[in-house]
């Protein structure tokens, strides 16, 4: 008699997570630092969108007032399942496409992989989910790169097509318009669990493996312009950097922000990623979180991958779950 093959998990070849591997904010903005001002003495075309303030892609001026948008993004893996990791970290990748109002056109792969430790078979489906994502996104796939790396990663640089004067940036957040939110948070302690205990959360999969497509579109539509998308720094991360950047101050209504189911329990069993307070470490000095609870502030701050967008705005579908308005003492509310 033969016995079955033990299934293999994915998390459990990866120290951490999906975007919860992020290097902490506060750490990567001094990384960073001083990079900002540099470029070429004679420069092949001009830079639209930077390093300045953090936003999810650069974007580079091209004729007929359009815009190239570059960006790059890949990860550990967040589920067990090797498709179903290729599709969100393709999801996650193409995201920051459609934060900036754009379309992507085309990606290639980046794909780490241990090949000495697990299957080809297994990293063949990781790019078969990725490229099934893009295709859905009607974006070619041209190649990429491979290594063989201790952990698995996965994940693509994606271009796209901007229309510059529909540009979504960070730095464009308005006092007086609606702070919107496109999908629910929560995936960060719902992964946590997963990778501790191999209970899946099909609501938190079917959210990260969700195109951004569609609230990009609305939100050019209704003619918004201030947006980014909720990944590894939490909402509050990204707000914090949003309303920062647009010299506004950011007011969350907490009870309006919506939440995948079990989020909320996930959290009371402690399945709280160290990305997650390092988030929450890093906006506590400028935000004012008196009015939540401790717990509530770091689901406020828990580490997203592939999450929604967050708008300057409102959008169908989108959860208006708060608002800018004039910068006070504090860059973030919570309320």
């Amino acid at each position: 008699m033969t016995t079955a093959p033990a299934r293999i998990r994915l998390t459990q070849f990866a120290h951490g997570g999906g975007c919860a591997c992020k290097i902490p904010p506060g750490e990567l903005e001094a990384v960073v630092a001083g990079l900002t001002a540099t470029g070429p003495a004679a420069p092949n075309a001009e830079l639209v969108v930077g390093l300045d303030d953090g936003d999810d892609a650069a974007v580079v001026r091209i004729a007929g007032g359009q815009g190239l948008v570059l960006t790059t993004d890949f990860f550990t893996p967040v589920v067990d399942d090797a498709y179903t990791f290729g599709r969100i970290a393709a999801a996650n990748a193409l995201s920051d496409v459609y934060a900036m109002g754009g379309t992507p056109v085309v990606a290639v792969n980046l794909l780490g992989w241990p090949r000495d430790v697990l299957p080809a078979e297994l990293a063949a489906e990781v790019l078969r989910g990725g490229l099934e994502v893009a295709q859905e996104a009607g974006c070619h796939v041209g190649g990429g790169h491979s290594i063989d790396d201790p952990e698995p990663k996965y994940g693509m640089a994606v271009t796209g097509l901007v229309d510059l004067d529909r540009l979504l940036r960070n730095d464009a957040a308005v006092a007086g318009t609606a702070l919107s939110l496109s999908k629910p948070l929560g995936v960060g302690v719902l992964n946590s669990r997963m990778k501790a205990t191999g209970e899946v959360s099909e609501e938190a999969v079917a959210s990260m493996a969700a195109l951004n497509r569609e609230a990009g579109q609305a939100a050019v539509a209704a003619g918004i312009r201030a947006g980014t998308d909720v990944t590894g720094f939490g909402l509050l991360g990204h707000l914090y950097k949003m309303a920062r950047a647009s010299g506004v101050t950011a007011v969350v209504d907490a009870a309006a922000v919506p939440y995948l189911l079990g989020a909320r329990e996930a959290l009371a069993e402690g399945f709280v990623s160290g990305g997650t307070r390092r988030n929450l470490d890093w906006v506590r000095p400028h935000t004012d979180l008196s009015a939540v609870s401790e717990d509530e502030a770091l689901l406020l701050a828990d580490a997203q991958t592939s999450g929604g967008l967050l708008l300057g705005g409102e959008i169908p579908g989108a959860a208006v779950i708060g608002e800018f308005v004039p910068r006070g003492e504090h860059v973030v509310v919570v309320r």
